[in-house]
């Protein structure tokens, strides 16, 4: 064998297995493999411990490359000989790189040069005080460590590499603190986000300029050269690259896949790039970051590449430059009482001037104190660009082991201290006290006819149709402009990069439609809400939530509240398969209903989408609907007919009313039977209550000849089932979520979907064949009843399971 030679050689590909006698970890391919996986498991584990306390993947990510590198495991020298051994290190160092390369492609395809261009003077100076007075104090710091433990290193590169290291703002990671603290589109996060757009751009020609100067070329003149020739070949690629990409982009067109010549050619292009900065002598990445920039943002073109690169490359290689960065990162090399005293230093350099000059500035912009802390402990967060800078040091040899642990221990710290932080001094919420406003119902008394607002949600462009077909019916007599739509599409917050995207969209929150970039406007879900809007009197304002699941609820029912909205409509969790059963979308779409409806700023409806009006939008001289209100009694059955009424204005929608009543023998025959302190009226009361609605309901809806009150009288709820199953042949049921009365009590039974209520769980239950879309209403309360508490909190029984049969 090689082990008595003086030098091993290079490692083969494959092994021929352990059966001929091969150890796989001698081999490149299997080792490379046990490398990817021992990172992906514990990079997983450590993201998914550190949820709790809101930390982004990055910080697990670096953690994890720390504790595999020497700091932790890699202090038993078996483990690290066997793992990484040296030699496996070039070929794990060129998969990060490549990984890192494309990476960095995304991260300039997400950057918005526009938007940049459209950066007010207040983030302008906020991003450049951030970014002065840590390149100031980190040249100060720079001269400490040298002195003590970086001596013989050039004094130019370490300067500008300490500046540069100090003084950036990690954009990605930024954004996605702020959209898990939902800071997004407040006016705190949108400054933030501007100003670190800004400091990023300022970051790479900083790291740019560090690059050109850390050369190993005897001359001055040679960093020169490369300064200028890394210029030259942006110039030239800002003139070559956005042509030629807008011309590939007007030949996908929207809805289509795009060819995968035009992929090829683009990650062609990525890598010839980086070959390019790379023999200047800048750096491999560079060239991929412009690239990305330069591409133009417009059409289905940047989104189809961001979909298909990303996955493989952050899920896939990027964790490999983590684990190439810890490998690097010894702990132990920070070592005695002055090692740990530069340490922190260093920290504190870093946090005081990314917080005092964010502050400085933005106290004499006139932002309140308390936002321009948020602001400045915001602007403090270090991520990935940072690695970067500190490797590209410690590969060109000017930050030695000890320098590069202090500081890589620093961009730690300061991002994993943000998150916390920012809660504790940022407390937007109780800027917002409760806001108090008339219309939280559609019922008002008399079925008054005024101005109302409805608060549609919806997750994808599969909701649109329907949706745009019940505002189309809910806009009443269309004379004048009567009803406010605010639609909110939920989007989840994810680890992929194209969140970026995401926050792109919600810097626009809330702008109208046509306003947008004309360019852009091949966004199915713009194009579809515009036309709309031009065809009818609804106005129709658009707003982007971007959340994990679990607080989507929150976006909701704060969205709500500050738009004053009379009515949520949420979708159902399941949706129509081809077969007409209904499957699960999402599981956890049902909690985020769950939620909504404890916690409602006014009354929520959850519309069961089973195609109203048809598969696309109806014109309002086209509108022909059946619309059927079941009333058994109760104030979310109020509530669903004082909707259905409003609907009735509509020329095109026939509305049809069905109050079941309990024959009078019926309660003392044993046919129904009831709990009388279910009730928290007496049942005299509460029949009193809705034979007035009922009346007010007549008195306004009979005027219109195409309207129709009946009365089904029933000895049982067997009785009444089959009535609701007669009555289910039209377009859309309306029904109270928990309707009151000695009929629906015998109804309550354990269901699939207690939040639905009883007769909402029979008309979704596939036994009933209801071909109808179904509008399930409860009506605001400061309080909900027991009854409609207790069937939101009941444990799922068969969801999943049922949903394969249905």
């Amino acid at each position: 064998m090689a082990s008595n030679s003086s030098c091993k050689p290079p490692m083969k590909a494959t092994s021929e297995g352990v059966f001929q006698g091969n150890n796989p970890l001698d081999f490149a391919l299997p080792l490379v493999i046990i490398q990817i996986c021992l990172v992906l498991v514990l990079t997983r584990v450590l993201a998914y411990l550190l949820k709790p306390l809101r930390q982004p993947r990055v910080i697990a990510e670096i953690i994890g490359g720390i504790l595999l590198g020497p700091s932790a495991l890699g202090r038993n020298t078996n483990y690290l000989h066997a793992v990484f051994p040296k030699r496996s290190l070039p070929v794990l160092d060129t998969l990060a790189n490549i990984g890192l390369l494309f990476f960095l492609f995304l991260v300039g395809l997400e950057l918005d040069l526009k938007s940049l261009r459209r950066t007010g003077k207040k983030a302008l100076s906020i991003a450049m005080a951030g970014i002065s007075l840590p390149f100031v104090l980190g040249i100060g710091v720079s001269f400490v460590l040298r002195g003590a433990i970086n001596e013989g290193v050039s004094p130019g590169p370490f300067i500008v590499f300490m500046g540069v290291a100090m003084s950036i703002t990690a954009f990605p990671v930024l954004a996605r603190i702020l959209a898990e603290l939902k800071l997004l589109t407040t006016d705190v996060g949108k400054m933030a986000m501007s100003a670190a757009a800004v400091n990023d751009i300022a970051a790479w020609i900083l790291l740019a300029l560090a690059v050109a100067l850390s050369g190993t070329g005897r001359s001055p003149i040679v960093a020169l050269w490369v300064f200028l020739s890394g210029s030259a070949f942006i110039v030239l690629c800002s003139f070559i690259v956005p042509p030629v990409f807008k011309w590939m982009a007007r030949r996908c067109p929207e809805g289509e896949p795009v060819d995968e010549l035009y992929v090829c050619a683009t990650l062609g292009v990525v890598l010839a790039a980086g070959f390019v900065t790379d023999t200047i002598g800048i750096h491999a990445l560079f060239g991929a970051f412009v690239v990305g920039v330069l591409i133009p943002k417009e059409g289905a073109f940047a989104g189809a590449l961001v979909e298909k690169v990303e996955d493989l490359v952050s899920g896939l290689f990027l964790p490999l430059y983590f684990v190439s960065s810890g490998l690097k990162t010894d702990v132990a090399s920070i070592k005695g009482a002055e090692s740990w005293g530069l340490l922190v230093l260093v920290i504190c350099a870093a946090c005081f001037g990314k917080i005092a000059g964010t502050v400085g500035v933005s106290m004499m912009c006139k932002i309140p104190f308390s936002e321009a802390l948020a602001l400045g402990l915001l602007m403090n967060t270090k991520g990935l660009v940072e690695l970067i800078v500190l490797n590209i040091g410690k590969d060109r040899g000017v930050l030695n082991d000890q320098t590069f642990a202090i500081l890589v221990l620093m961009a730690l710290v300061t991002t994993f201290i943000t998150t916390p932080s920012v809660i504790a001094v940022y407390k937007p919420a109780k800027k917002l006290a409760k806001s108090e406003y008339k219309h939280r119902t559609i019922y008002r008394k008399g079925f008054a006819t005024s101005p109302f607002r409805m608060f549609f949600t919806f997750h994808g462009i599969r909701n649109l149709p329907t949706m745009i077909n019940l505002i189309e019916a809910s806009r009443g007599t269309g004379k004048k402009e009567t009803l406010t739509v605010h639609a909110m599409h939920l989007m989840e917050l994810s680890e992929r990069s194209s969140a970026m995207l995401m926050v792109h969209k919600a810097r626009k929150n809330g702008s109208p439609f046509w306003k947008k970039d004309p360019q852009a406007g091949s966004d199915q879900i713009v194009v579809a809400f515009e036309t709309f809007q031009q065809l009818s009197k609804v106005s129709i304002r658009p707003t982007t939530a971007i959340s994990a699941v679990s607080s989507m609820h929150e976006d909701i029912c704060n969205g709500a509240e500050s738009k004053k909205a009379t009515m949520i409509i949420l979708p159902f969790h399941k949706h129509l398969r081809l077969d007409g059963h209904l499957e699960v979308t999402r599981a956890e779409y049902r909690h985020v209903n769950q939620k909504v409806l404890e916690h409602a700023p006014c009354s929520v409806s959850i519309l069961v989408d089973r195609g109203f009006g048809g598969s696309s939008h109806v014109s309002a001289s086209n509108v022909d609907s059946l619309v059927t209100v079941l009333f058994f009694g109760g104030h979310d059955d109020h509530e669903a007919l004082a909707y259905g009424a409003r609907m009735a204005e509509h020329p095109g929608i026939n509305l049809v009313v069905v109050r079941f009543l309990l024959e009078r023998d019926a309660t003392h025959s044993g046919s129904v039977t009831i709990d009388i302190d279910e009730f928290p009226s007496s049942i005299e009361e509460a029949m009193s209550m809705d034979d007035d609605v009922i009346a007010e309901c007549k008195e306004k809806m009979l005027k219109d000849s195409k309207n129709k009150y009946v009365e089904r009288v029933v000895k049982s709820s067997t009785e009444a089932i089959q009535a609701i199953r007669e009555h289910s042949r039209c377009n859309l049921i309306l029904v109270g979520r928990m309707p009151e009365g000695e009929l629906v009590a015998s109804m309550r039974k354990r269901s699939e979907c207690p939040e639905m209520g009883p007769v909402g769980n029979l008309l979704i239950s596939p036994e009933m064949n209801v071909g109808a879309s179904v509008l399930v209403v409860q009506q605001y309360h400061t309080n909900l009843s027991m009854h409609s508490l207790a069937s939101l909190k009941e444990d799922e029984t068969t969801d999943q399971g049922d949903d394969d049969s249905n």
